[in-house]
């Protein structure tokens, strides 16, 4: 099919959206200019600016929050949604839908949250900086795999996936952490309007409803009670998630037979003449159409929908707004503090020591097998590259602080940690993708 003048044009855009590497690309981008943003001429507008106030609603039923409120809690909800439809896919038939399967990743990042928080916890212990242990336990997928991606072509397909599985398992860890630790005062009555809400989804998914507006707005009104409840909101979008309905409406099969059937009648009927298609044809495209859509679920198709928006919008502009970093003449004297070194010793040394200690027990007890074609050097360089917890650590670090000193200290650690750790990955999977290159080239 020939392209036209205006696909041509967008083609190189295209292809740059779907590399696997571009996400972690465009956030990195988003950290720099927010970072340079914050060290400008115009600190004083980048500051103001997240603190606008914008209202949504009317007379007794007014939101009315800053702008960076609106992202760490309102689009940061559907980011979180987005999680909860890959975590409910990689259960379901992923990387994580069977006890062998999800053995390795899950005590992999198990080890992953675990050690980073004892790391930090023992740092910061008797201090007010104290609860501040979950910052150091989430890994950012974006920039990991981006790097893994970058990093070498001949790194086994196994180990992205590995990444993936780890990284999916760890952002469960980091939901159940906000959930349970970082939710302060429970108002119960939203809660309860927001469970009713929930029942109603799931109901829906039972009884068959496959509308996307349906679980949209009523998964709004969850959002709205988790949000005037106290329980973090963006529990919410992973809750929803999982009433999302995740099976098809027809069989493999019958949809195969019947696209056959239904291209047949197609070109049965192709005018001898003229660019116009007939109503018989115009009525099996629709046919089509219907017939591919009960082919669908629902969950895929509002991942990969939301997906583009998450990678392209949400996460870069929470980066813009969070990692405006202010780097003083004394940068690297004042991120000698408990608060900065915790958070970075728990990225750069507790995720690759929990990381590879419980994948060597799992290997080492036989519950567990290493993926196939990887070996220790890739698993190491994996772990280093999960201690890259730049979006989900800055979230986290909001929600743990009140005393900005310590929020910009979390930051501190956070930025050091996640350049260290993503140089020191990609070094080490670069040197063992060079010499499994030339291996191959060797041997033939």
């Amino acid at each position: 099919m020939e392209k036209t003048t205006i696909e041509k044009i967008m083609a190189p855009v295209s292809r740059f959206i779907h590399l696997e590497y571009t996400s972690g690309i465009v956030l990195l981008i988003s950290v720099v200019i927010a970072i340079a943003w914050a060290n400008s001429s115009f600190h004083d507008f980048y500051e103001h600016l997240w603190h606008i106030n914008f209202s949504v609603g009317f007379d007794k039923f007014l939101l009315s929050q800053p702008l960076h409120i609106w992202i760490n809690d309102g689009l940061m909800a559907i980011f979180f949604f987005v999680i909860g439809l890959e975590l409910k896919r990689e259960f379901m038939e992923g990387e994580l839908s069977s006890l062998q399967k999800a053995s390795l990743p899950m005590t992999a990042a198990l080890g992953g949250m675990l050690v980073p928080a004892a790391i930090y916890f023992f740092i910061n212990r008797g201090t007010n900086a104290s609860h501040g242990w979950g910052i150091p336990m989430a890994t950012d997928i974006a920039f990991a795999l981006a790097l893994l991606s970058m990093a070498s072509r001949h790194i086994p397909v196994s180990v992205k996936v590995f990444l993936s599985a780890l990284a999916v398992a760890d952002d469960l860890g980091a939901v159940l952490v906000i959930a349970f630790f970082y939710t302060k005062e429970i108002n119960f009555m939203p809660l309860a309007v927001a469970g009713g809400f929930l029942v109603l989804l799931m109901i829906g998914n039972k009884v068959g409803i496959r509308s996307a507006m349906f679980y949209l707005l009523l998964g709004i009104c969850v959002w709205i009670g988790f949000l005037l409840s106290g329980v973090h909101a963006t529990i919410a979008g992973v809750l929803v998630a999982f009433t999302i309905p995740a099976v098809t409406r027809i069989d493999e099969q019958i949809y195969s037979s019947n696209l056959r059937k239904l291209s047949y009648d197609f070109e049965a009927d192709i005018p001898e003449r003229g660019s116009l298609i007939t109503p018989l044809q115009n009525k099996t495209i629709q046919k089509v159409k219907t017939l591919s859509m009960a082919a669908e679920t629902p969950l895929q198709t509002i991942e990969h929908a939301l997906h583009p928006w998450v990678a392209f919008g949400i996460m870069p502009l929470f980066a813009l707004a969070n990692a405006g970093i202010v780097i003083t003449a004394d940068f690297f004297d004042s991120i000698i503090n408990p608060v900065s070194v915790g958070v970075a010793g728990g990225l750069i040394i507790g995720k690759f020591t929990g990381i590879l200690l419980f994948c060597w027990i799992m290997v080492k007890f036989r519950i567990s097998k290493l993926p196939e074609g990887a070996n220790w050097k890739h698993i190491a360089g994996v772990a280093l590259l999960a201690g890259i917890g730049f979006t989900m650590s800055l979230f986290i670090s909001g929600l743990a602080f009140d005393n900005p000193l310590f929020i910009d200290q979390a930051k501190y650690g956070i930025l050091v940690a996640s350049i260290v750790a993503g140089l020191l990955g990609t070094i080490v999977l670069k040197r063992i993708g060079k010499s499994e290159g030339s291996e191959q080239t060797e041997e033939g």
